[in-house]
Protein backbone atom coordinates (compact mmCIF):
# COMPACT_ATOMS: atom_id res chain seq x y z
CA UNK A 1 0.00 0.00 0.00
CA UNK A 2 1.60 3.42 -1.10
CA UNK A 3 0.62 6.26 1.62
CA UNK A 4 0.99 9.76 1.41
CA UNK A 5 1.70 11.61 4.73
CA UNK A 6 1.72 15.29 5.32
CA UNK A 7 3.08 16.81 8.53
CA UNK A 8 6.31 15.47 9.89
CA UNK A 9 5.68 15.88 13.83
CA UNK A 10 5.48 13.46 16.63
CA UNK A 11 2.19 11.90 15.19
CA UNK A 12 3.49 12.11 11.72
CA UNK A 13 6.79 10.28 12.11
CA UNK A 14 5.18 8.10 14.46
CA UNK A 15 2.51 6.53 12.07
CA UNK A 16 5.15 6.62 9.67
CA UNK A 17 7.60 4.52 11.03
CA UNK A 18 4.92 1.74 12.16
CA UNK A 19 3.83 1.64 8.33
CA UNK A 20 7.30 1.33 7.03
CA UNK A 21 8.06 -1.67 9.55
CA UNK A 22 4.69 -3.10 7.98
CA UNK A 23 6.31 -3.27 4.71
CA UNK A 24 4.08 -0.38 3.23
CA UNK A 25 5.56 2.42 1.10
CA UNK A 26 5.16 5.42 2.42
CA UNK A 27 6.21 9.86 1.06
CA UNK A 28 6.05 12.42 3.30
CA UNK A 29 5.50 16.22 3.18
CA UNK A 30 7.47 18.23 5.83
CA UNK A 31 7.77 21.89 6.00
CA UNK A 32 10.56 22.61 8.16
CA UNK A 33 14.19 21.54 6.22
CA UNK A 34 15.26 20.63 10.14
CA UNK A 35 12.66 18.31 10.91
CA UNK A 36 13.24 16.52 7.01
CA UNK A 37 16.51 16.08 7.92
CA UNK A 38 15.46 14.57 11.67
CA UNK A 39 13.44 11.94 9.89
CA UNK A 40 15.92 11.51 6.95
CA UNK A 41 18.06 10.25 9.59
CA UNK A 42 15.21 8.08 12.25
CA UNK A 43 12.71 6.51 9.68
CA UNK A 44 13.56 2.81 8.60
CA UNK A 45 14.08 1.75 4.88
CA UNK A 46 14.66 5.38 2.95
CA UNK A 47 11.12 6.57 2.29
CA UNK A 48 11.09 9.36 0.08
CA UNK A 49 10.59 13.00 2.35
CA UNK A 50 9.41 16.08 0.30
CA UNK A 51 10.76 19.47 1.88
CA UNK A 52 7.90 21.71 1.52
CA UNK A 53 3.71 23.07 1.95
CA UNK A 54 1.30 19.77 1.74
CA UNK A 55 -1.36 22.00 0.98
CA UNK A 56 1.05 23.28 -2.07
CA UNK A 57 -0.04 20.79 -5.03
CA UNK A 58 3.16 20.67 -6.49
CA UNK A 59 4.62 19.06 -3.60
CA UNK A 60 1.73 16.58 -3.64
CA UNK A 61 2.32 15.47 -6.96
CA UNK A 62 6.15 15.30 -6.04
CA UNK A 63 5.19 12.80 -3.49
CA UNK A 64 2.92 10.99 -5.84
CA UNK A 65 -0.43 11.81 -4.23
CA UNK A 66 -1.91 10.63 -7.60
CA UNK A 67 -0.93 7.27 -7.46
CA UNK A 68 -1.42 6.82 -4.01
CA UNK A 69 -3.97 4.68 -1.82
CA UNK A 70 -4.13 6.83 1.40
CA UNK A 71 -3.72 10.82 2.11
CA UNK A 72 -3.27 11.19 5.89
CA UNK A 73 -2.83 14.56 7.17
CA UNK A 74 -1.24 14.33 10.32
CA UNK A 75 -0.23 18.04 10.97
CA UNK A 76 -1.02 20.09 14.33
CA UNK A 77 -3.32 22.35 12.50
CA UNK A 78 -6.82 21.51 11.60
CA UNK A 79 -7.05 24.38 8.83
CA UNK A 80 -3.60 23.18 7.30
CA UNK A 81 -4.88 18.86 7.21
CA UNK A 82 -8.59 19.83 6.03
CA UNK A 83 -6.71 22.10 2.74
CA UNK A 84 -4.10 18.87 2.36
CA UNK A 85 -6.86 16.60 2.29
CA UNK A 86 -9.00 18.29 -0.25
CA UNK A 87 -6.66 18.94 -2.64
CA UNK A 88 -5.30 15.18 -2.74
CA UNK A 89 -9.23 14.44 -3.27
CA UNK A 90 -10.35 16.99 -6.47
CA UNK A 91 -6.60 17.65 -7.70
CA UNK A 92 -5.22 13.79 -6.91
CA UNK A 93 -8.44 11.59 -7.16
CA UNK A 94 -6.80 9.30 -4.06
CA UNK A 95 -9.33 7.04 -3.03
CA UNK A 96 -8.78 7.61 1.25
CA UNK A 97 -8.04 10.53 2.81
CA UNK A 98 -7.46 10.49 6.67
CA UNK A 99 -6.69 13.30 9.08
CA UNK A 100 -6.02 13.83 12.60
CA UNK A 101 -8.26 16.49 13.68
CA UNK A 102 -6.77 18.53 17.10
CA UNK A 103 -10.35 19.92 17.72
CA UNK A 104 -12.97 17.32 18.10
CA UNK A 105 -15.43 20.47 17.02
CA UNK A 106 -14.21 20.12 13.88
CA UNK A 107 -14.69 16.59 13.01
CA UNK A 108 -18.31 16.67 11.53
CA UNK A 109 -16.93 19.37 8.90
CA UNK A 110 -14.10 16.95 8.03
CA UNK A 111 -16.45 13.97 7.71
CA UNK A 112 -19.20 16.02 5.49
CA UNK A 113 -16.40 16.41 3.38
CA UNK A 114 -15.78 12.45 2.74
CA UNK A 115 -12.70 13.27 4.75
CA UNK A 116 -12.37 10.18 7.51
CA UNK A 117 -11.25 12.39 10.86
CA UNK A 118 -9.61 11.05 13.74
CA UNK A 119 -7.84 12.48 16.50
CA UNK A 120 -5.40 9.52 17.38
CA UNK A 121 -2.57 8.01 16.01
CA UNK A 122 -3.31 4.47 16.86
CA UNK A 123 -6.57 4.94 15.28
CA UNK A 124 -5.08 6.40 11.92
CA UNK A 125 -3.27 2.89 11.91
CA UNK A 126 -5.94 0.94 12.69
CA UNK A 127 -8.36 2.30 10.42
CA UNK A 128 -5.28 1.92 7.28
CA UNK A 129 -4.96 -1.68 7.46
CA UNK A 130 -7.98 -3.28 9.91
CA UNK A 131 -5.36 -6.14 10.91
CA UNK A 132 -7.06 -8.75 12.45
CA UNK A 133 -4.79 -11.08 14.62
CA UNK A 134 -6.70 -13.61 16.77
CA UNK A 135 -10.64 -13.91 16.30
CA UNK A 136 -12.18 -10.94 17.50
CA UNK A 137 -9.23 -9.79 18.53
CA UNK A 138 -7.62 -6.54 16.39
CA UNK A 139 -3.98 -5.38 17.27
CA UNK A 140 -3.98 -1.53 17.39
CA UNK A 141 -0.82 -0.96 17.84
CA UNK A 142 2.48 -4.06 17.92
CA UNK A 143 4.99 -2.12 20.04
CA UNK A 144 7.87 -4.32 18.70
CA UNK A 145 10.30 -3.80 21.81
CA UNK A 146 8.99 -5.98 23.97
CA UNK A 147 6.96 -7.81 22.30
CA UNK A 148 3.55 -5.64 23.61
CA UNK A 149 0.65 -4.81 21.93
CA UNK A 150 -2.53 -2.95 22.82
CA UNK A 151 -5.88 -4.58 21.39
CA UNK A 152 -9.60 -4.73 21.89
CA UNK A 153 -11.98 -7.33 22.49
CA UNK A 154 -15.81 -6.70 22.41
CA UNK A 155 -17.27 -8.45 25.41
CA UNK A 156 -20.59 -10.90 24.43
CA UNK A 157 -23.92 -9.77 24.77
CA UNK A 158 -25.28 -13.09 25.55
CA UNK A 159 -23.36 -15.24 28.21
CA UNK A 160 -20.47 -13.38 29.22
CA UNK A 161 -17.79 -14.55 31.87
CA UNK A 162 -16.87 -11.23 33.19
CA UNK A 163 -19.80 -9.05 32.97
CA UNK A 164 -21.09 -8.01 36.42
CA UNK A 165 -17.54 -8.62 37.98
CA UNK A 166 -14.91 -5.67 39.00
CA UNK A 167 -11.41 -5.78 37.09
CA UNK A 168 -10.26 -6.50 40.58
CA UNK A 169 -11.58 -9.64 40.78
CA UNK A 170 -10.55 -11.20 36.85
CA UNK A 171 -8.16 -13.49 36.39
CA UNK A 172 -5.82 -12.32 33.68
CA UNK A 173 -2.94 -13.42 31.92
CA UNK A 174 0.51 -12.00 33.42
CA UNK A 175 1.86 -8.30 32.19
CA UNK A 176 -1.96 -7.62 31.12
CA UNK A 177 -3.41 -3.86 31.83
CA UNK A 178 -7.21 -3.35 31.23
CA UNK A 179 -6.66 0.57 29.90
CA UNK A 180 -10.10 1.66 29.00
CA UNK A 181 -13.84 0.42 27.83
CA UNK A 182 -15.97 1.67 24.83
CA UNK A 183 -19.13 1.92 26.25
CA UNK A 184 -21.95 2.87 23.45
CA UNK A 185 -20.48 6.46 22.54
CA UNK A 186 -18.80 6.64 25.86
CA UNK A 187 -15.07 5.56 26.88
CA UNK A 188 -14.85 4.53 30.66
CA UNK A 189 -11.17 4.62 32.14
CA UNK A 190 -10.54 1.40 33.61
CA UNK A 191 -9.78 1.33 37.72
CA UNK A 192 -10.30 -2.45 39.87
CA UNK A 193 -13.71 -1.11 40.68
CA UNK A 194 -14.78 -0.79 36.94
CA UNK A 195 -17.98 -3.47 36.44
CA UNK A 196 -18.03 -5.11 32.91
CA UNK A 197 -20.93 -5.08 31.07
CA UNK A 198 -22.20 -7.03 28.07
CA UNK A 199 -20.95 -5.30 24.37
CA UNK A 200 -18.09 -3.32 26.24
CA UNK A 201 -15.25 -3.31 24.20
CA UNK A 202 -12.25 -3.49 26.18
CA UNK A 203 -9.25 -1.96 25.32
CA UNK A 204 -5.85 -3.72 26.91
CA UNK A 205 -2.22 -3.72 26.78
CA UNK A 206 -0.61 -7.35 26.57
CA UNK A 207 1.84 -9.58 25.09
CA UNK A 208 1.73 -10.63 22.15
CA UNK A 209 1.83 -14.07 23.16
CA UNK A 210 -0.91 -13.47 25.64
CA UNK A 211 -3.70 -12.32 23.11
CA UNK A 212 -5.32 -15.59 22.61
CA UNK A 213 -5.31 -16.16 27.19
CA UNK A 214 -6.92 -12.80 27.40
CA UNK A 215 -9.31 -13.23 24.68
CA UNK A 216 -10.13 -16.55 26.88
CA UNK A 217 -10.47 -15.12 30.55
CA UNK A 218 -12.60 -12.03 28.59
CA UNK A 219 -14.90 -14.16 26.87
CA UNK A 220 -14.43 -17.85 28.26
CA UNK A 221 -13.68 -18.65 23.70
Amino acid sequence: MYVVVNGGGKVASYLARTLLERNHTVALIEKRQEVVDKLSNELPGNPLIIQGDGCDASYQEDAGVGRADVFVAATGDDDDNLVSCQLAKTAFGVPRAVSRVNNPKNERIFNALGIEAISSTTIISRMIEEETTIGDIRTLISLRRGNMAIVEIELPLDRCVVCGKKVVDLKLPGDCILVALVRGEEVVTVHGDTELAPGDVVIAFTKVEHEAKLKKALTGV
